[in-house]
């Protein structure tokens, strides 16, 4: 019997990719800088993001791309002096150019102390909003609960304070007048607070439709240059291709008078602007949890104010009820708008610094079938 054939197994070569190749494949941004804080490095990721080509990063300060302004670079100078790697979480990157981008960012030392920096930028996924945003409508659910409770628990008690006053008025002595006028007033002041927790407990449906968003606007800009906002100017630019929007004309209305009145306090005495902005964002999908629907919210509202910014220590908890940074404020404002914001099936964020914050809301498009206007499709 003849020996069997000895095959011969082709030897195995290890090919080791480049370091510039693996880069390349990362779908996350990443840029190096040199000393001089010059681009010396951009991976595909990276031109996508800065809507430019290597040729034209290559050699050019990052502060050409990024506003000089922007804390990206407070935080490249930490990690070079420092010689270690810090993060940022939640930074807002905005030019006209790249649009909108709001990540966290990483930044490494580059070798020797000043010699550079590389930076890896890290989307922040829309995942995230959505659990803020549900997070938003747990506490304005909470705040209907507490709704229901004081109208029933608190306004009978404190009608029967204000006749008692009343009847107290008529016999205590002058100088005493002033006490039962306080309980009066007082006693209206708490009904009024409760009155305005009681929108939260409305479970009616909402009357939907389409309603064009900019007449929304326009009315609010209205009311707002003839009262609140004399002081200010306001600034519109439009979308007039933007489709209708699938809401309640009333309720959005009360969303954007909240807005605009509060940017109206926020800025500055003299010199206050208040922005208005409408645009279409192309893909701005995602997964609603817990169901098997996809979200479309393409139509993008922003108010704008250049305050003094949102207080560090309130921006995490800003839309839950009675957080304020007003001295005379509820409390109740922004998360009214939260808890609309949140029916309509929409996202809320905002973005703070010295002399810009801005809130965005991004609402539904009205379709033929209103089942389609809530679960979403392509434009």
């Amino acid at each position: 019997m003849p020996a069997p054939l000895k095959t011969q197994r082709p030897e195995v070569v290890a090919r080791h990719p480049e370091p510039e190749a693996i880069l390349a494949a990362l779908a996350l941004p990443v840029v190096a800088l040199n000393g001089g804080r010059d681009i010396v490095y951009a991976n595909a990721a990276a031109e996508q993001m800065f809507q430019a080509s290597a040729h034209h990063l290559l050699g050019h300060s990052l502060a050409a791309h990024i506003p000089p302004d922007s804390p990206v670079f407070a935080l490249i100078e930490q990690s070079a002096a420092a010689c270690n790697t810090v993060a940022e979480y939640g930074v807002a990157i905005e030019t006209p150019r790249m649009g909108r981008h709001f990540v966290n960012l990483l930044a490494s030392p580059l070798g020797d102390a000043g010699e550079g920096v590389v930076l890896v930028f890290q989307p922040r996924s829309i995942a995230e909003k959505i659990d803020r945003q549900l997070t938003h409508r747990g506490a304005a659910r909470s705040v209907a609960a507490m709704a229901a409770m004081l109208a029933h628990e608190v306004k009978n008690p404190m009608a029967g304070i204000r006749g008692a006053a009343q009847l107290l008025e008529e016999t205590v002595p002058p100088q005493d007048k002033a006490l039962t006028r306080l309980i009066r007033d007082e006693a209206d002041r708490v009904c009024t607070l409760v009155d305005r927790m009681d929108t939260f407990s409305a479970g009616g449906p909402m009357n939907r439709g389409a309603v064009n968003i900019h007449e929304v606007l326009d009315r609010v800009r209205r009311i707002a240059e003839s009262s609140f906002a004399r002081h200010v100017r306001i600034v519109a630019v439009y979308d007039p291709s933007l489709p209708p929007v699938y809401g309640d004309r009333d309720q959005l209305i009360q969303v954007f008078l909240n807005l605009i009145k509060n940017a109206a306090e926020a800025c500055p005495p003299t010199g206050g602007e208040i922005g208005l902005a409408t645009a279409y964002q192309q893909g701005v999908k995602f997964a609603v949890p817990g169901t098997n629907s996809r979200v479309h919210l393409p139509l993008a509202i922003s108010v704008r104010d250049n305050g003094e910014g949102i207080p560090e220590d309130i921006r995490g908890c800003l839309f839950e009820p009675f957080v304020t940074a007003k001295p005379k404020g509820s409390g109740l404002g922004l998360a009214l708008v939260a808890k609309i914001v949140g029916d309509h099936g929409g996202v809320i964020e905002f973005d703070s610094r010295p002399r810009q914050t801005v809130f965005r809301i991004m609402l539904p498009m009205y379709r033929e079938e209103p089942e389609h206007a809530a679960t979403g499709g392509d434009r």
